[in-house]
């Protein structure tokens, strides 16, 4: 793999991977949750019924979540590593070299964030809120 390969590997591939990892956490375990304690049993029931594959993902709950975990830190240390890499010379590389930087941060920390929400509504919201 060249160089180019992999600082796009390093700046967008991995903090997507995050992104959808996070997400996987969010439907599989907190969005049901979220919908049950609202008094939304109906719609959870109308969900479940169009989409049956999340109580199957739901069922692989921890390793969704573990695998989620490794991948988003995976991704922070390869933004962390790439962070004062070089951009190239040319004005225009180097401008879009700065916006993909910002771009994966953002998604980095979007993907933190949900998956932050997903732990809470997957591990922590069934002890507290029962």
């Amino acid at each position: 793999m060249n160089n180019k390969e992999s600082s796009i590997w390093h700046q967008t591939i991995l903090p997507s991977l995050s992104l959808f990892t996070s997400f996987g956490t969010l439907i599989c375990c907190a969005l049901p949750i979220l919908m049950v304690k609202l008094g939304m049993g109906a719609a959870l029931a109308g969900l479940i019924g169009a989409a049956p594959w999340i109580t199957v993902i739901s069922d692989y709950k921890l390793s969704i979540f573990i695998a989620g975990g490794v991948l988003l830190l995976v991704a922070s240390f390869m933004v962390w590593y790439t962070r004062n890499a070089p951009c190239p010379i040319d004005s225009t590389k180097a401008k879009a070299c700065s916006r993909m930087r910002s771009l994966s941060r953002i998604i980095l920390g979007a993907s933190i964030l949900i998956y932050i929400v997903g732990f809470f509504f997957a591990f922590l919201a069934t002890s507290f809120l029962l």
